[in-house]
């Protein structure tokens, strides 16, 4: 039975005798308690202390005396368009971007917690030695015997497969997933897009505008991506600037292939990119743009080196791309899909 006041709503999870208190002391604060349904406040008991989420950020509190006082802090703001999803609610958003394609999946199956291969993405960028590996196994794929060649189509895939449940969650579903580095694994594979699963699917729903793409930003970028591309640079010399364009191509390629799957939802995925690649190092990656409704193109900054393997070429969106062929691609492309040039 909901307790509490006019703060707003509280989800409480909690077993056994924690459960009444929780709720009691959030009541005191102001708050609606529940133990299901969509709330402005979550907090779950996790036998060593307490994880709170709220207004797009998450807590740690290590006793209910800290749990209160924040609580207490927090009935007297407003949340800015971001309420903490429900498990289900974040499987169920996953589940569905799942039919874009391959780079959208992330497994949120607890029979893979028996299979030893899962490793938390924090060990991308922690264990070097596992890093060299990998870039060493992408190389002999591709054909190079340069580490800084294998690194940057290395780094371009694994952005691409970290900006795809996310980006596109935000535009299916109005779910934004949060794959943080300790929550969410992946597995080791010889070729395709890397596999990713998380035992506790965690996020946010989407209720209005405001800082969804600072969010997107910081999870993708600042979590996940910027530490790896710290790796790759301690590994083989490499340009941080073509790592950032490598993340924005990235970027830009969901946005395509959501536009592709769901034409309806590319308005959505393309506003939410257009301020992804205003933010932070991804500013001044490269230049988006929709010579037709719905048909986006990205021309880069930089380039991958995609050109430097054997019988590659310059991709279509790369800097050294002359003008004339750039724009005899968008126009060919334009026409298969029935578009004006």
């Amino acid at each position: 039975m909901p307790h509490g006041g006019s703060a707003g709503t509280a989800r409480v999870t909690a077993v056994g005798p924690h459960l009444p208190p929780l709720m009691r002391c959030l009541a005191d604060q102001g708050w609606k308690t529940v133990t299901a349904g969509p709330a402005d406040l979550a907090v779950e008991a996790t036998g060593d202390g307490y994880e709170a989420a709220f207004d797009g950020e998450g807590h740690w509190f290590a006793s209910p005396a800290e749990l209160t006082e924040w609580a207490g802090q927090a009935a007297a703001r407003r949340p800015r368009g971001l309420r903490p999803a429900e498990t289900r609610v974040v499987s169920g958003a996953l589940a569905d971007v799942s039919a874009l394609g391959p780079y959208f999946a992330v497994s949120t199956d607890p029979a893979e917690e028996a299979d030893p291969g899962w490793r938390p993405l924090t060990a991308l960028h922690a264990d070097l030695g596992a890093l060299r590996a990998w870039t060493g196994h992408v190389g002999r794929r591709l054909g190079t015997g340069e580490t800084r060649v294998a690194a940057s189509i290395l780094f371009q895939g694994l952005a691409a497969r970290l900006w795809s449940p996310v980006v596109g969650a935000v535009a299916v579903r109005g779910v934004l997933p949060d794959l943080a580095p300790a929550r969410v694994h992946w597995r080791p594979t010889a070729s395709g897009p890397l596999p990713l699963w998380t035992a506790r699917p965690a996020g946010w729903e989407v209720t209005g505008p405001g800082r969804v793409a600072e969010l997107v930003y910081r999870n993708v970028m600042t979590e996940l991506l910027e530490p790896v591309a710290r790796a790759v640079q301690e590994i083989t010399p490499i340009s941080p600037r073509l790592l950032w364009g490598n993340a924005a191509s990235a970027l830009a390629g969901t946005l395509t292939t959501v536009a592709r799957e769901r034409p309806d939802l590319a308005p959505r995925a393309a506003a939410l990119s257009r301020e992804l690649l205003a933010l932070g190092v991804l500013e001044g990656t490269g230049d988006l743009a929709e010579p037709a409704p719905g048909r986006h193109f990205f021309v880069r900054r930089s380039c991958c080196l995609y050109y430097r393997l054997p019988g590659g070429g310059k991709c279509g969106d790369c800097v050294l791309l002359p003008h004339e062929i750039r724009h005899d691609q968008w126009a060919r492309a334009l026409r298969q899909t029935g578009a004006a040039p």
